[in-house]
C-alpha cells in the first residue's frame, strides 16, 4: 500500500492521496451511464424511428416549441433515425473512453458536447433548471476535460511510454 492508504503517512499524504483519487468516481459513474444510454438507445426499436410513441423524432417534434436552439432540433429533425443512432454511438465512445481513459480529455469533450446539446433542446425548458440533469451532466464533464484520465488507463499508460522514449533518445 502506498502512503496515504491504510494509515501509513500522516494526514498530508492521506490528502495527497484522495485528491489524486479524487476524479476516479465521477469518470466511473459518467462512463457506467454513457455507456448504459447508449446501450439503452440501440436496444429501443422505438426510440430509433422516426415517429412514433417514444421515438426520437417524436421527443424531438415534443421540444421543438421550448428548444434553446429550436435550429438543432431542425437538425435532427432531417433524420430522425440517425441523429439518434448518432447519439447512441456517441454516448457508447464517450462512455467507453473515458471508462478506460483513452483519449480521456477528447471522451470528456465528447459527454460535454451531449450533455451541452441536450440541455440546449431536450431539458432546456425543465422549471426549475436544476430539476434537468443535462446541465449537472455538462458541469460533471468540465474536471475530466481538465484533469483528463491521468490513473488507471490507457492515456497513462501511453504518457508513461512516451516519457521512457524520451529517456531514450535523450539520455
Amino acid at each position: 500500500m502506498g502512503p496515504g492508504i491504510g494509515g501509513g503517512g500522516g494526514p498530508g499524504a492521506r490528502r495527497a492521496a484522495a485528491a489524486r483519487y479524487a476524479l476516479l468516481p465521477l469518470r466511473v459513474f459518467l462512463g457506467v451511464t454513457f455507456i448504459y444510454a447508449g446501450l439503452d438507445k440501440l436496444t429501443d426499436s422505438a426510440f430509433l424511428s422516426d415517429s412514433g410513441q417514444g421515438s426520437i423524432g417524436e421527443l424531438m417534434r415534443s421540444v421543438h416549441g421550448s428548444a434553446a436552439v429550436p435550429a438543432l432540433i431542425d437538425l435532427a429533425l432531417k433524420s430522425p433515425a440517425g441523429f439518434g443512432y448518432a447519439i447512441a454511438f456517441g454516448e457508447l465512445a464517450v462512455g467507453i473512453g473515458v471508462l478506460l481513459g483513452i483519449l480521456g480529455r477528447v471522451a470528456a469533450l465528447g459527454g460535454a458536447l451531449i450533455s451541452l446539446t441536450l440541455w440546449l433542446t431536450v431539458s432546456w425548458a425543465t422549471e426549475p433548471y436544476y430539476y434537468g440533469n443535462d446541465l449537472a451532466y455538462l458541469m460533471a464533464w468540465l474536471p475530466l476535460i481538465l484533469a483528463g484520465t491521468p490513473l488507471f488507463s490507457f492515456d497513462q499508460e501511453w504518457a508513461r511510454r512516451r516519457r521512457r522514449r524520451g529517456r531514450r533518445l535523450f539520455g
